[in-house]
Parts: C-alpha cells; structure tokens; sequence
C-alpha cells in the first residue's frame, strides 16, 4: 500500500476525514491523528465493515515543550470545542507528558520522548506505528506494507514488551484475520 491509498482509506472513516481537516486549527505543535483511528479504519474496510467499527477512540499527538497539565488540558479543551459536532471519543495528549502518567496508568516506567515522532515510533506493534500531521503528510517509520497484509510484528523500540501481547490479542479478536508474526511469548521482544 502506498501513501496515498493509506490516506484514501483513512478518509472514508467520516471521524477521520474531519478531525484531518481540522487539525491545522488546533494550533498545536507536531499535531498528528494516529493509532488506532487509522490502523483500524484500513483493517475495517478490508474486512467488510464499516470504516467506524472497532475504533474505541481518536488519538491526537502533539508536542509542547511545556509539560504541565494546565498546558495540556488548554489544548484538550480547544479540542473538546473543535471536535465537539462529532461523535466520537477523541483522546488528545502532548507527549511531552507521558512519562509523567504512563507508570500509573499502565504499572510501567516509560522514557521522556522528544516529539510525536518518537511516540509514535515506540507503540506496541510494529505495522500500527503510523501517524498523519496537520498538513497530510503521513508518519509511517515501518511502512504500510504490514499493515495492509495485516502482518502483527512486535516493536522492538516499544519500552513496555510486557504489554504487546495483550495488545496483539486485541488485534486478533477484533479483526480474527490478522497473523501475529515474531516473539510475543511474555510480551514483545527487547529492545
């Protein structure tokens, strides 16, 4: 798949095409839709199903060099205004906060990150690390080619290997024509 059927298929999710359009608004530094809002969307319409299902939330990455909560919840309230017309559970975070949460959240320690970039290069499995900016340009530091064969391989930059295989089992029950491929026994592989 190449950069522009990604995008073709991400679009034909209603959701995504206007947080897209949208996210230059925002006004936020990096700002990118990724995850699952886009991963799902293509593995939705290659199974047949609408380009909604199986999404649980819209991720929004961003990055300000200030990472308090006050500074966060600003954006995610100018969020909660831009996006208010869509029904959809969008989740905005600045990755400059996530070390600050994640042991709590999830029960492990995380690095500081740097940018968008570097979050969206250590998510749990390889083919769902994939992200689109304000202006269109699509983040994809694994290419597309696992994502659309559906091919689960572990991330070997992920910093919580206790969590992939959880995650890959998501993967499997909601889209059961996925195939987990590399070493998940007791999580992803190491770094």
């Amino acid at each position: 798949m190449n950069e522009a059927e990604f995008l073709r298929l991400v679009r034909l999710n209603p959701v995504n095409a206007a947080i897209l359009e949208r996210l230059p608004e925002l006004g936020a530094n990096q700002v990118h839709l990724v995850a699952g809002a886009l991963f799902g969307t293509v593995w939705n319409v290659q199974s047949g199903q609408p380009p909604t299902a199986q999404i649980r939330d819209y991720d929004v990455f961003y990055w300000d060099d200030d990472p308090s909560y006050a500074a966060e919840d600003a954006v995610i309230r100018r969020a909660g205004v831009l996006f208010s017309d869509l029904d959809a559970p969008i989740e905005v975070r600045n990755q400059a906060r996530v070390h600050l949460w994640f042991n709590q959240k999830f029960g492990q320690d995380r690095p500081a990150l740097t940018s968008v970039h570097e979050g969206v290069d250590q998510f749990l499995v390889e083919c769902t690390c994939v992200g689109i900016d304000a202006c269109g340009e699509v983040y994809a530091p694994h290419g597309l080619d696992d994502l659309q064969a559906g091919i689960l391989r572990p991330n070997p930059h992920n910093h919580t290997p206790g969590l992939c295989a959880a995650k890959i089992d998501d993967y499997l029950r909601r889209w059961p024509w996925l195939r987990s491929a590399g070493t998940v026994t007791g999580g992803c592989r190491g770094p």
